[in-house]
């Protein structure tokens, strides 16, 4: 299987990891379904993490876990603020925000002399792309803002769940997307210390722990049940995830054809998009559209140079 077959699985199970998700947290009733899915994807990541210590002979100690735990913490609590907003706003929207982050990198990047490998030219692409998902960010909180009610009302008319105006709904993408960009930051930094593999494996260990802590406050102290058929959208959604992951680090691993398979799998949004408007009836106006294809635009130029 060569790098597209990879990089395709990556669009997909990632897109579909959003699709799932939402479906599995967006229960207006369970107010615990951003906790459930932490759960969820704990415990697939820790089956994975398992596997690769056990068959790959992965080595992870203590003090690799303690030097990655901070940028690990930024990663879940990005994840779990993500999985708190699919609650309060549409897929459509949520999933192009969060990708966002990858603008903010490239900024941070600029800031401490990360690209100084790129030459003028690059950098002004990359500067161009930053400014097209900034702009297409700010574009949708204003879209948002101002929309009339009847419109919103008229356009959420077939959708699986109506959305109220709400700031919360843009913040919390925001917040994510903000603590995912320290988090992938961080990670550069860091891992110019650790085996990759190794630190992957640590993320993974975390992720399980903060999975036990949840299952403990949502089972054993809210005393709220899991009900497997609610239960399921959530853990397909974890699948999707680890899968995604998986088949990335083997896509990115084909060098040669990086500038071609990196785009492909940073617009996995626009899937994301493209599942919601099939699956969960949602329709966006549009003004939505234009904004949502900015940020999917500059997000694919950025994966040309794999920021």
């Amino acid at each position: 299987m060569n790098w597209f077959w990879f990089a395709l699985i990556a669009l997909i199970c990632w897109s579909g990891s959003d699709l799932f998700s939402k479906i599995g947290c967006c229960g207006e009733k369970d107010k615990t379904a951003h906790l459930k899915m932490v759960v969820a994807v704990g415990i697939v990541m820790g089956l994975h993490a398992a596997y690769m210590i056990v068959f790959h002979h992965v080595s992870v100690t203590w003090d690799v876990v303690w030097t990655y735990l901070p940028v690990s913490l930024l990663y879940i609590l990005s994840m779990t603020l993500g999985y708190v907003g699919l609650r309060y706003i549409e897929l459509s929207i949520s999933s192009p925000i969060c990708n966002s982050s990858g603008a903010l990198v490239a900024v941070l990047c600029l800031c401490t002399g990360a690209l100084s490998d790129y030459n003028g030219p690059q950098k002004a692409v990359i500067l161009c792309a930053v400014g097209l998902v900034c702009l297409g960010v700010v574009g949708l909180g204003v879209v948002e803002a101002r929309e009339d009610d009847d419109l919103r009302r008229r356009r959420q008319e077939h959708a699986n769940r109506k959305y109220a105006k709400s700031w919360l709904a843009i913040c919390l993408p925001v917040a994510y997307c903000l603590l995912d960009a320290a988090g992938t930051f961080a990670d550069s930094l860091v891992l110019e210390r650790l085996n990759e593999d190794s630190a992957n494996v640590a993320y993974e260990l975390t992720f399980l722990l903060a999975a036990v802590v949840c299952f403990v406050y949502v089972v054993l102290i809210k005393r709220d049940r899991l009900v497997p058929k609610m239960e399921a959208p959530k853990y397909v959604g974890a699948v999707c995830e680890t899968a995604g992951q998986f088949a990335y680090i083997y896509a990115i691993a084909d060098t040669e054809h990086l500038a071609m398979s990196a785009p492909i799998i940073a617009s996995y949004c626009a899937a994301s998009v493209l599942w919601s408007r099939i699956f969960l009836k949602e329709k966006l106006s549009w003004k939505h559209y234009a904004m949502i294809a900015l940020i999917v635009a500059g997000i694919a130029i950025m994966g040309v140079f794999d920021l």
